[in-house]
């Protein structure tokens, strides 16, 4: 819809003037706002400057800057390093970034038992998403069958990860998340920059993407953050129990995840899996065949 040359209670020199300057202020009416959006150039920028920064700073930066921010998180140890910086900045605005967990109803013990202690111990809201339609394993396998990350791994990534996640941001309005990616960890993350823009639109911060994991490590130790227990036995990226390894040394920090397979992503972090590309095209071709049939109804 539309929207009118201006607001019924905005002279009409107001509205001249607004329009002369090319700007809007809050009080202009909200239909002349727009999304958060980034240039390339503009992008490449930001990024140039941030890239000198410290994590602290850049999450300062993002508090500011960034409306309908979030923090998507499994809980990983960069992640809870997010969480404690976010707990101790200090100034007048809200640090208390709200988390986003996607429960695959497939995480280790251990991780469930890190979510309550980080409640307590933070008091940061988190918002827990699940696969559509299900609530335990066992409503899962009824729907999808058995060792579905076995038969079919992109299905599985999609209903357990990628659909709850897009869900998330739908319903909570998600313009800009805060994750734990860092190039240290290897694999597809060893080039990525601090701020990302998805096809989606979606802005993607990686406030530690500079860190190594001993840096990651040496800070939880300082600060007493609370960490998976899995750490101590060998694990440094920890995600469901039937795909997650303890990691040998000298190997990336993500190599105990999805071991033998050539895959370092679950597909929240690809531009798209390849099965949510099947359903996009799938729609599409239901969008066309109901539109070819109305057009004969009408004929």
């Amino acid at each position: 819809m539309s929207s009118p040359l201006f607001d019924k209670d905005e002279s009409y020199a107001q509205s001249a003037l607004r329009d002369e300057s090319g700007y809007v202020s809050a009080a202009s009416s909200e239909a002349s706002l727009t999304e958060v959006y980034f240039s390339k150039p503009h992008l490449k920028f930001i990024n140039a400057q941030l890239q000198k920064l410290e994590p602290q700073d850049i999450l300062r930066w993002c508090i500011t800057s960034l409306p309908g921010l979030f923090q998507t998180t499994a809980f990983g140890l960069t992640g809870l390093v997010t969480v404690d910086m976010l707990s101790k900045l200090e100034g007048p605005l809200s640090h208390n970034i709200d988390l986003i967990f996607l429960d695959t109803l497939y995480h280790f013990d251990e991780t469930y038992d890190l979510v309550d202690r980080v409640r307590r111990r933070y008091g940061t809201p988190v918002h827990v998403y699940k696969p559509l339609g299900c609530d335990n394993v066992n409503e899962f396998t009824a729907k999808h069958g058995g060792k579905l990350w076995e038969t079919n791994d992109e299905l599985y990534d999609y209903v357990a990860k990628v659909e709850p996640a897009e869900r998330a941001y739908s319903e909570l309005q998600v313009k800009a998340v805060l994750t734990g990616r860092r190039r240290s960890q290897g694999g597809k993350r060893g080039d990525m920059d601090i701020i990302e823009v998805d096809e989606a639109g979606l802005i993607k911060i990686n406030p530690l993407a500079n860190w190594s994991f001993a840096q990651v490590k040496e800070y939880v130790d300082a600060n007493d953050v609370p960490y998976n227990e899995l750490l101590k036995r060998g694990y440094k990226s920890v995600g469901d129990w039937h795909s997650t390894q303890p990691v040998a040394a000298g190997e990336d920090e993500r190599s105990g995840r999805w071991k033998g397979k050539n895959k370092t992503e679950c597909g929240i972090h690809n531009p798209k899996s390849r099965y949510a590309q099947f359903l996009q095209e799938q729609q599409q071709k239901e969008a066309l065949a109901n539109a070819l049939e109305k057009v004969s109804l009408n004929a």
